[in-house]
Formats: structure tokens, C-alpha cells, sequence
């Protein structure tokens, strides 16, 4: 088959390698019909994840339909359309049964680590994959939920809604300030409205994705380059800072911002994958009584957004913003990683 393979830093290619096969009674093999990239793969390519080793196939974001199952495998069939999740879960260990699946105790790929798919075993960026514990790794799709919306539901959907609202504690009438509108940033606007946000304030350099965070739910928009970005933001909480501050960017600058916006006895929720250090001024943070959270997802609120997505709650389909074929990938990375000069949100790969 086909697959993107990564090389090193800044060395990837599409190559011809073996087909994946059924390693343990609990694995499906997967035709990848649809796949895309996330800003965590760009993260690799960067070399920001040394634990990718060369040779490694890339991605961990697909829909796809059932090849092949393990004789274990009783809840899904051959011919299924389903959901690969961007978090293995084996179901029975103690930090599963909990909900926790980005710490797996499960031995594929590495005991404790629930993102291994692009990481450490080959991804979704290919022809077919495996999937381990595939009755807990794969949501089945409704009829009417097209490939481009369930491809959202791999991994940006859910780690917005768990890693931003969630984690940080969103609640009824909030004032929510996302910094970075875009993909996971959008999927946190998107989803703030679950649980009651009051007012959700898009904060970005980009013009562009300021206006599609409109789209998706935002009631105010602040471009944080110009001179009085945090007036206007402390303007609409009435100067007290806002209650929740997601930082959906992953750099030193974006995370300063969430602190500088967020209110005494407030939450800032950091979303983003940073590859170096951020300061951190305890010394003047202590006294404000601020709580900050930050996580791998766990993808345990994919079957309820599943739901909202059919019903059409939530607008995954607008996140859809360039369409390419598999043998067109090299080019898809291209225009991905010129986001604000392509205007991409999430390009959409399929057969």
C-alpha cells in the first residue's frame, strides 16, 4: 500500500510499504477513506516529538471502513464505516474504566500512553491501518453523518470540548476567551455553548479565522495584534477578566495572553502542544487564585458529540476547508502548513 512516511525532521514522503495484518485478536484493519493533518503532525515534522522514530507512518485522525477483524473482535463486522480514534483504549485497564484513555494501560505502542497511532505505531496517513482494541478504538457511524464531519470527530472535536471546556470548567453565563481560532480552537467555540457559555471571545492575529470563529459560535472577536487587544477584551467582562481563558495555540505568547485575560479565582485551560518551555510567574499567580488545567484527550465524549454532530449541533463540516486525494498528500502538508496564506482550517484527504 501507500503511506506517508516520516524520515527525520523535515523528511517525509509518500512511499510504497507493507500492508498492515492482524497482529492481536482484538485488532481491525481499516481502509482509510478519509483522513486529514493536525497540527501535532507538523509538531513531528518539526522534530518537537523525538519519540517518533524514522520510518513511522504518519496521522491519527481517519474514517474508514472494516477490511478485517481479530477473532476476538464480536461488536463490529466487516464492511462497518467507522470513527479511528486518535486514542487507542483498551477498556479494562484501571485508567480506562475511569474514563482516562490517553493513559492506557494497554501494551500497545506503550503502557500508559493512549495516543500511539502516528506516534508509536503507524497512523492513518496510508492506504489502511490497524487499529488495536478496536471495539473501544472505533465508533461506528450513523447513516447521515458524511465522511468530512466524522473525520472531525477523530481528534480535534473532542479535544477541544474535553481539554478546553471541559478541563476548564465552563459553566452557565461564562465569559470564554479562546486564544487561537483555529481548528481546535474553533472546536472549543463550537462546543463552549454545551455548557452554558454566556459570551466567547475569539482572540487571533488572523482576520480570516476571526471571521470563521464567528461561524462557529463566537459572539466577539479581538485581533490580538493591535495596541489595545486586552481593553477591548477586559471590556466586555466589565474589567474583571474573563472566567475562562482556553490557550488552543501551543506557543510562550498565546499562553501569556490566557494569563493576562483571566479573572481572579478563573480557569485557563491549555489546549495547545507546546515544543519549548513557558514561563511561569507563580510568584504573581498564586494570589489570584487561578486554576490551570492542560491534558492529552481522552476521547471519552466522542460518542455524545457523535450524536450532536448527526443532528447537526455542531457544524463539523464547515471545518472543512481544502479536499485532496491520498497520492495528493505532499501537497495537502504544503497547503496546511501555509495556514494564514492558504487559509486553511482542516484539509480533508480522501481515496
Amino acid at each position: 500500500m501507500k503511506a506517508l512516511v516520516y524520515h527525520g525532521p523535515g523528511q517525509k514522503a509518500w512511499e510504497d510499504v507493507p500492508d498492515p495484518t492482524i497482529v492481536g485478536a482484538g485488532d481491525a484493519i481499516v481502509r482509510v477513506d478519509t483522513t486529514t493533518i493536525c497540527g501535532t503532525d507538523l509538531h513531528i515534522l518539526k522534530g518537537d516529538v523525538p519519540a517518533v522514530q524514522e520510518g513511522r507512518i504518519l496521522g491519527h485522525e481517519a474514517v474508514g471502513t472494516i477490511v478485517e477483524i481479530g477473532s476476538a473482535v464480536q461488536t463490529l463486522a466487516v464492511g462497518d464505516r467507522v470513527i479511528v480514534s486518535c486514542i487507542k483504549s483498551c477498556g479494562h485497564c484501571a485508567n480506562c474504566k475511569i474514563g482516562l484513555y490517553s493513559h492506557c494501560l494497554g501494551d500497545e505502542g506503550a503502557s500508559g500512553t493512549g495516543w500511539v497511532f502516528g506516534h508509536l505505531i503507524d497512523g492513518t496517513q496510508a492506504e489502511y491501518v490497524r487499529v488495536p482494541y478496536a471495539e473501544n478504538s472505533l465508533h461506528l457511524l450513523p447513516p447521515g453523518v458524511t465522511d468530512e464531519e466524522a473525520v472531525m470527530l477523530s481528534d480535534i472535536l473532542p479535544t477541544g470540548f474535553e481539554i478546553g471546556v471541559q478541563y476548564g470548567r465552563v459553566k452557565p453565563g461564562d465569559v470564554v476567551a479562546v486564544i487561537g481560532a483555529g481548528p481546535v480552537g474553533l472546536a472549543a467555540i463550537a462546543t463552549a455553548g454545551l455548557y452554558g457559555a454566556g459570551i466567547v471571545i475569539a482572540i487571533d492575529t488572523d482576520l480570516n479565522r476571526l471571521e470563521q470563529a464567528r461561524v462557529f459560535g463566537a459572539t466577539d472577536v479581538v485581533v490580538s495584534g493591535s495596541p489595545d487587544w486586552k481593553k477591548q477584551v477586559l471590556a466586555l467582562t466589565d474589567g474583571a477578566g474573563v472566567d475562562v481563558a482556553i490557550e488552543a495555540v501551543g506557543i510562550p505568547e498565546t499562553f501569556g495572553i490566557a494569563i493576562e485575560v483571566v479573572r481572579p479565582g478563573g480557569n485557563v485551560a491549555n489546549v495547545g502542544v507546546h515544543g519549548k518551555p513557558v514561563e511561569l510567574h507563580l510568584e504573581n499567580l498564586w494570589i489570584q487564585n487561578i486554576n490551570i488545567s492542560m491534558g492529552l484527550v481522552n476521547t471519552n465524549t466522542t460518542p455524545m458529540l457523535l450524536k450532536l454532530v448527526a443532528q447537526k449541533k455542531i457544524p463539523a463540516d464547515k471545518l472543512a476547508t481544502h479536499r485532496f486525494r491520498l497520492d495528493q498528500i505532499l501537497e495537502a502538508y504544503d497547503t496546511f502548513s501555509r495556514a494564514a496564506e492558504t487559509k486553511a482550517l482542516k484539509v480533508v484527504i480522501s481515496r
